[in-house]
């Protein structure tokens, strides 16, 4: 005759390898996987996870495999080896562009640097209307609404996780040292306005001609 259940058995879950469990949940996640919410899909404590992590980490490393399992934006997930990024490029893009115009990527920084940040502060800095850029990095995920600016009731921007997860960074004290090089907006705005088209930078767009400066 079985003894009756206690309670304490593992779980179906917990009775599982670890390391080939974590590397299933790995395998079908969308974005970076914090060590606390595996821990409690696995029924493990974090330090068994976390420890896990990092001998899987080191493993494929050893192993030249091309892929790595690295800590990003504050969770874990499956990047392809940097070594390889022709080959991945070549079959995800299939002679496709999807690169970010340097329009946008001088736009993202100014955020990166400057968030919270609004359209028109960022204007000033660059010298030109960035509403359209503005919007690209808003449909991919790139940087997100961040409240209002008190003074003006301008919407702030700031960059999102997922910026963090593309840029292979763990936060925002992890960008380079570039923000000394970057213009003060209020000097900026101070020296000359000749440079900045005049729009409000919040409006609905609309088809005058004033948008024709705008960069996309």
């Amino acid at each position: 005759m079985s003894e009756p259940a206690t309670g304490t058995e593992p779980s179906e879950v917990a009775a599982l390898d670890l390391r080939p469990a974590l590397e299933a949940v790995l395998m079908v996640v969308d974005e970076p996987a914090t060590e606390e919410h595996l821990a409690k899909v696995l029924d493990r404590p974090r330090r068994a996870i976390a420890g896990a992590l990092r001998e899987l980490a080191d493993e494929y490393t050893a192993q030249g495999r091309g892929f790595e399992l690295r800590l990003v934006a504050g969770g874990w997930r499956y990047y392809t080896r940097p070594a390889y990024a022709a080959a991945v490029e070549g079959f995800v893009l299939d002679g496709q562009h999807a690169r970010l115009t340097q329009a946008a990527l001088e736009t993202l920084a100014v955020v990166a640097y400057r968030q919270p940040v609004s359209r028109s502060r960022v204007s000033a800095v660059r010298g030109v209307n960035c509403d359209g850029v503005m919007r690209t990095l808003l449909q991919r995920g790139l940087v997100e609404e961040a409240g209002t600016e008190p003074e003006t009731g301008a919407i702030l921007y700031r960059t999102t996780n997922y910026f963090l997860e593309r840029m292979g960074l763990r936060g925002l004290d992890e960008l380079p040292e570039l923000a000394p090089f970057l213009p003060e907006v209020d000097a900026v705005e101070g020296e000359s306005q000749e440079g900045v088209p005049s729009f409000d930078p919040d409006a609905p767009d609309t088809d005058d001609s004033s948008h024709s400066q705008t960069e996309t």
